[in-house]
């Protein structure tokens, strides 16, 4: 095994994508304004100014077509609705809104209704007239009660990998889905408390639930809870860390609303209080106000299509320096480096079951897995990737039954 080796800036730019962060297209899930809580309303955010610039949907006016990928069935404005709008399953944002993601590449706007267990979206690049709203059952979500408060999906984000993330109220449903013309949904599962969390648990209804969620350039998500209690998620080990709570925002302020913006600051807003916005740095989790926000809207959730870190991650993209990867003499991935996309992980004294390993970017994006079965003692398990995969420094992790990482080590391939 190699004891060192330089790594060119432009391996470490192959791995990491830049994207142009552009706060004005963000979105806000509201009610009609004057102290109005029905989250059923569509709009749109310049958070330069903080305020909203533009209606998109707006209950009971905006004419639509809800089409169930499906089962193809299509409702419209025209069509009778077996309830009022507020209860009923086939109006858009009927049963209220509480989670929302924007998805840049397809300019889509996903979302779940309140005790639904749907994934829907908007399409904002629709020409029709009216506005073009798609709905499918999230598969896991059939069997649970729709008045559980528990199972309710009130945090959505899309990731540094592309892909959207759900999670429920209490921490014990996380799903990711695809953003093309039909999604595929899975529930990779629950979360995990960190072993340091010093007693705040993700999972605790009076200090956890609610809120939003938004992610970073690396592959980590972060839970923004009603509550203020902010923690940060792996979701390749769903592993959730207690960063802290937020300090600065007056009394009743929940945080319903969380999104980035141009700065790599996070804009907070309230559900349940007409206070405008107020900007922290995920740093410190110091808010401010933002002076002249919007004071007219309260928000359940915000969405665009920034992440924390970005200028982080593109100034590494762009970075000169020539870092240094070094091999461990105990090191458990090897050939490093890896040619022909071939190499091997060992297993020493390790206890016997099934094992996980886990081959990422820099970015945190997972590129493959593959679950293996050790028998014990010293096994060697050979691991074939993706010759498509492009040249240069990939993260290898083994996981244990109990999503513990055991083996996390830097590999380039040449």
């Amino acid at each position: 095994m190699n004891n060192k080796i330089l790594l060119t800036s432009a391996l470490i730019a192959g791995t990491l994508f830049s994207t142009a962060q552009q706060n004005k297209t963000t979105f806000a899930i509201t009610g009609d304004g004057n102290q109005d809580f029905v989250w059923m309303n569509i709009r749109q955010v310049d958070l330069t100014s903080g305020q909203v610039t533009r209606t998109l949907f707006e209950r009971g006016t905006t004419p639509f077509t809800l089409t169930d990928v499906n089962t193809k069935r299509v409702t419209t404005q025209n069509t009778r609705i077996s309830d009022n709008i507020f209860n009923a399953a086939e109006y858009p944002t009927g049963t209220f809104v509480a989670a929302a993601a924007y998805d840049k590449r397809s300019n889509k706007l996903f979302y779940t209704p309140m005790r639904k267990g749907e994934l829907r979206w908007l399409d904002l690049g629709a020409e029709e007239s009216s506005a073009q709203f798609y709905t499918m059952q999230i598969p896991a979500f059939k069997l649970t009660n729709p008045n559980d408060e528990a199972t309710n999906i009130t945090r959505m984000v899309i990731g540094a990998d592309g892909n959207g993330y759900a999670l429920s109220n209490d921490a014990n449903h996380l799903f990711t889905f695809t953003t093309g013309k039909k999604p595929v949904i899975k529930e990779i599962g629950n979360i995990i408390d960190a072993a340091d969390n010093k007693g705040f648990s993700i999972h605790n209804k009076c200090t956890s639930w609610g809120g939003d969620m938004i992610a970073d350039a690396f592959g980590k998500l972060y839970v923004i809870s009603a509550n203020h209690a902010v923690f940060v998620i792996d979701p390749v080990t769903r592993i959730a860390t207690y960063m802290g709570h937020i300090q600065g925002l007056p009394g009743g302020y929940t945080t319903n609303a969380a999104v980035v913006n141009d700065e790599g600051n996070v804009v907070l807003a309230s559900a349940n209080m007409f206070g405008g916005y107020y900007t922290m740095k995920i740093s410190d989790l110091k808010a401010v106000k933002m002076e002249g926000s919007d004071v007219k809207y309260n928000a359940s959730d915000f969405a665009n299509a920034n992440l924390l870190y970005q200028k982080e991650a593109n100034s590494l993209a762009n970075s000169k320096v020539l870092p240094v990867v070094t091999t461990p003499v105990d090191a458990k991935v090897f050939p490093n480096p890896v040619t022909n996309y071939s190499f091997n992980v060992l297993f020493e004294n390790r206890p016997e079951g099934k094992y996980t390993i886990v081959v990422s970017d820099l970015a945190g994006r997972n590129m493959m897995s593959k679950v293996v079965s050790i028998a014990g003692g010293l096994q060697t398990v050979p691991v074939k990737m993706n010759p498509a995969y492009a040249k240069g420094v990939y993260v290898v992790k083994v996981l244990d039954a109990n999503k513990s990482i055991i083996v996390n080590e830097k590999v380039v391939v040449q």
